[in-house]
Formats: structure tokens, C-alpha cells, sequence
């Protein structure tokens, strides 16, 4: 595929905004089309071509974007122009589940589409630098023929031919960074009950929580190998008997232990089931079979 393939972009918010930006700046002659027209008009003004409807936007070119609101958006989208997609390639950027992926894989499969699903690991300002990067699966030959193009929105990481592999991977790495920062809103209004300056126990945190992220690997491993005893430092049974403390501390410090809260009954539940001498990675496995 051409370095500068023409590109059609479905969706102007601020992250299909960023998109389409991303690819005029790589050269890209690039289609935009939005529900809203009005959103149109700065990336004309950067050399888009603003398609009247969706129909226009997609035969514009054999690679289509789209990335809107929802699942039931991208299609009420793209259903009615299923025939105009017939032969293209469709990369779905648009946030959702491994399920709806997999829906909307089928969908295209039936249709003759070529069908790659993403999740865009970046804020909208990230597109297009070193620290953003996508995850793509679904249809191989379709995102190596059109790799190039995409790599101008970020490193671009595919992780299977099963259409829902890069949802899986998106929802596990938000996942990790919502349990990040629980815990990062937790201790800050903790410290906060003492009128210690958020600005100033930034530093201390962001010091801890590194040094505490350099054991997933680890982590990894015990969960790779089932074996939850494999180099343990502070075992289950111990942890679960001090993070009572963190509880009672937040209580009487006045403030709400609901972001952490959740984590007890599994500490317990892992003491009782027989895992206490282990480390507590062994949680992943009461994970696997909710009480």
C-alpha cells in the first residue's frame, strides 16, 4: 500500500479529530464525514475533503476509519452503506467489547469486507507521537497491506486474527490503569484529611506505585505457571491481616474506603481457601470462579 493511500475517516470527535489530523500531517489524502458537518471545517482547513454523507466518504478510498460513540453508533453508521464497504478495508477504532467486535466482524464477513477492530492506547494530543500506540486484530493481510498508514497514528500492535483480541487487550489495560488510579484518588484524599498537599505527596507516590509495577512480570510468571508460592516476599495471610488497617485508618480519617474496599473479601476468601502461604496474585484465580 502506497505511504500516502487515501484514507476515509467516519467520526469527528475529539479523538476521530485527532485521527484524521494525524493522517493529513502524514500526507494522507484523507475523507471526513461526521453526523455533524459543522466539525468538518478545521480539517478542511488542513486539506480534508468533507464527504456529504457516508456513502461518499467511504468509497473515497480502500481504507476506512471509524471511530464514534458506541457500538449501536458505528452500526446505524455502517449499515446502510454495507455494499459501498464491499471490498475495503474497515478498521473499527471505535471503544468497545471483544463480543461486539466479534459481532461486527461477522457482520463484515458477510458483507465482503475486510474488518480490523482497534483500541487506541492515547488521549486525543497523543495521536501521532512516540507515546501513543494501537492494538489491532481481525483480518492479517488487510492490516499488513495498510500497516504504513496506520502506524502514522501510533506504534501499531496487532494481536490476532480473532476480531475481539485487541478489545481484550484494551478493556485489561484500562482495567489496570482504573485500579491505578483508585488507589492514587484513595491516597491522596487520605492524606488530604492532615492538609498534606496533594503537590507534595505526588512525588512519594509516583515513587512507590514504579517500584511497585516493577514486579508484574512476576506477577506474570506465578500466573503463567499456577504457581502462587514462587519467590514470595509478604505472603496472603499477612497481607490480609493488615489491610484491615487500611479500612479503619480511612474510616477514621473520615473519608470513604469504597475504591478499596472491594479487595478484602478476596484477601480473605484467598487465606480461607487454603492460598495464605502464597502470594496474593493468587486472587487472579477466585477471579476465574466469582463467589
Amino acid at each position: 500500500m502506497s505511504s500516502n493511500s487515501p484514507v476515509a475517516v467516519l467520526g469527528l470527535g475529539a479523538m476521530g479529530t485527532a485521527l484524521a489530523t494525524a493522517f493529513l500531517t502524514g500526507g494522507h489524502p484523507t475523507t471526513v464525514w461526521n453526523r455533524t458537518p459543522g466539525k468538518a471545517v478545521p480539517l478542511v482547513a488542513l486539506g480534508a475533503t468533507r464527504a456529504d454523507d457516508v456513502a461518499a466518504a467511504v468509497t473515497a478510498g480502500e481504507l476506512v476509519v471509524v471511530c464514534l460513540l458506541d457500538h449501536a453508533s458505528v452500526h446505524a453508521t455502517l449499515a446502510p452503506v454495507a455494499a459501498e464497504l464491499a471490498g475495503r478495508t474497515l478498521v473499527n477504532l471505535t471503544n468497545g467489547t471483544p463480543a461486539q467486535a466479534r459481532e461486527t466482524a461477522a457482520w463484515a464477513a458477510a458483507h465482503g469486507i475486510a474488518y480490523v477492530d482497534g483500541g487506541i492506547m492515547a488521549v486525543p494530543p497523543g495521536i501521532g507521537t512516540d507515546q501513543a500506540f494501537v492494538l489491532y486484530s481481525g483480518a492479517e493481510e488487510a492490516f499488513a497491506a495498510h500497516r504504513p498508514t496506520l502506524e502514522r497514528l501510533g506504534a501499531a500492535h496487532f494481536v490476532g486474527a480473532d476480531a475481539g483480541l485487541a478489545a481484550l487487550h484494551d478493556i485489561a489495560l484500562l482495567s489496570g490503569m482504573y485500579g491505578m488510579f483508585a488507589g492514587v484518588f484513595h491516597a491522596l484524599a487520605l492524606v488530604g484529611t492532615e492538609k498534606v498537599p496533594a503537590t507534595e505527596f505526588a512525588p512519594m507516590l509516583t515513587s512507590w506505585i514504579g517500584a511497585m509495577a516493577a514486579g508484574i512480570p512476576h506477577m506474570a510468571a506465578q500466573v503463567a505457571s499456577g504457581d502462587y508460592t514462587d519467590g514470595v516476599v509478604s505472603n496472603a495471610a499477612m497481607q490480609a491481616a493488615a489491610f484491615g488497617n487500611l479500612l479503619r485508618t480511612a474510616d477514621d480519617q473520615g473519608i470513604s474506603g469504597e475504591l478499596i474496599a472491594p479487595l478484602r473479601p478476596l484477601l480473605d476468601r484467598l487465606v480461607a481457601e487454603g492460598g495464605g502461604a502464597g502470594d496474593v496474585t493468587g486472587i487472579v484465580e477466585l477471579l476465574k470462579k466469582p463467589a
